[in-house]
């Protein structure tokens, strides 16, 4: 004999046997489980979606800003000190077109003429739409194109002819070209339809007529209301600190310039604002979810006491109790995760193919939505696991 008494330690839990026995916890509760890990999935799946769709909205911003780039510049006039609205030169475009990075230029000028579907329509039920005299070569300079028939060429801006923006096309639901349109108190024939312009909404609410025949016509003087210019890119702001004083060299002050892109970013970051509200929203739900697992395993404990009080019985250590329950508790939190990460990136991707979006996906935010669902996890099983681990043998088996 050795004179020491042999001392029994216990057995191991490896950490596949451990996996295995919270999976059996799972198990033998399915409908439980299924409403626990749905609330923590719902969390994810909005938090992972209100990036998605946000990052999609980015990235079709961005495609969109390199399509139709970030040279465009706008010139109207503005309001003098008195509060009236100052006119252009009728130059001013030719004078804009000298400047050395300018790329192009062209005009539109408001005419008083108003536009109807037919000659019986009231006077005054324009639905907004404006006719403008157009150059022929305004197309280009604010990246327009042309959806059905055709611009105004040689041969039609002279004729009375007409060319829709997308959205006066629906406002007078035309679209087919040689439909006639009462026009200025006479009929003029639709020759085209044109696509959204995103960096010219006004060209949507309007009808277009070339400027020969909205002078023969509609008596138009050609002063431009709005002249659209295209500089060098690496150019824009030297355009736009002398582009005033060249389009109107007495009252540069009274000039408005702006750069339509611009527009866009701001309503980016209008979005990404939002953006912030809804991901709170989206960990609150989360932090709901997270409610619920601990909620479940709280319940697991009181209604497991007889199996705690047989496995402390057998040998089981406190240690162990406690890991067991942390990772059932883990286990339920990602299979929520999981389930939320997928259907959060299933509806991102179905709204990105509903807009024509690229569907992008942050590989951060898969990985936020995953942690997040460990760290619940383990927060939310923590207390009953402890719970669980103090429970004595003699105790829980008394109760059973």
């Amino acid at each position: 004999m050795t004179g020491r008494r042999d001392v029994l330690r216990p057995a191991r839990l490896r950490g596949r046997d451990l996996v295995r026995l919270g999976g059996t916890g799972l198990r033998t509760r399915p409908l439980r489980v299924f409403l626990s890990a749905l609330g923590v999935a719902i969390g994810v799946a909005a938090m992972i979606a209100v990036v998605g769709i946000s990052a999609s909205g980015q990235a079709e911003v961005d495609r969109r800003l390199d399509e139709l780039g970030t040279n465009l510049l706008r010139i109207e006039p503005g309001r003098d000190a008195e509060g009236r609205q100052i006119r252009l030169p009728a130059e001013a475009t030719t004078m804009i077109r000298r400047i050395p990075p300018v790329l192009r230029a062209d005009a539109t000028g408001l005419t008083s003429a108003r536009v109807y579907r037919n000659e019986n329509i009231p006077v005054g039920r324009t639905g907004g739409i404006d006719v403008v005299a157009a150059g022929r070569g305004l197309l280009p300079v604010i990246g327009a194109e042309v959806g059905r028939g055709r611009w105004h060429d040689p041969a039609t801006e002279r004729a009375p002819t007409v060319v829709l923006g997308a959205e006066a096309a629906r406002r007078l639901d035309v679209s087919a070209p040689g439909t006639r349109l009462w026009l200025g108190g006479r009929w003029f024939s639709l020759i085209g339809v044109l696509r959204p312009v995103p960096l010219a909404p006004q060209i949507d609410r309007s009808a277009l007529v070339g400027a020969a025949a909205a002078e023969r016509y509609l008596e138009h003087d050609g002063t431009p209301t709005t002249v659209y210019v295209r500089a060098a890119e690496d150019r824009v702001n030297e355009v736009r600190a002398v582009v005033a004083a060249t389009a109107h060299p007495e009252r540069s002050s009274e000039v408005t310039i702006s750069r339509p892109s611009d527009a866009l970013v701001a309503r980016e970051a209008t979005e990404s604002a939002l953006t912030g509200l809804l991901l709170g929203l989206g960990g609150v739900a989360l932090l709901v979810g997270g409610v619920g697992v601990g909620n479940t395993m709280v319940i697991s404990v009181l209604e497991r006491r007889s199996e705690i009080g047989l496995r402390r019985a057998l040998g089981a250590t406190r240690g162990q109790i406690r890991l067991q329950f942390v990772m059932e508790s883990l286990l339920l939190s990602v299979l929520g995760g999981v389930a939320g990460t997928v259907l959060g990136v299933l509806i991102t991707a179905g709204y990105a193919v509903s807009r024509e979006w690229p569907a992008v996906v942050p590989a951060w935010a898969s990985a936020a939505g995953t942690g997040s669902t460990l760290l619940i996890g383990a927060l939310a099983g923590l207390y009953p696991a402890v719970r669980a681990s103090r429970l004595a043998p003699t105790e829980a088996l008394a109760g059973t």
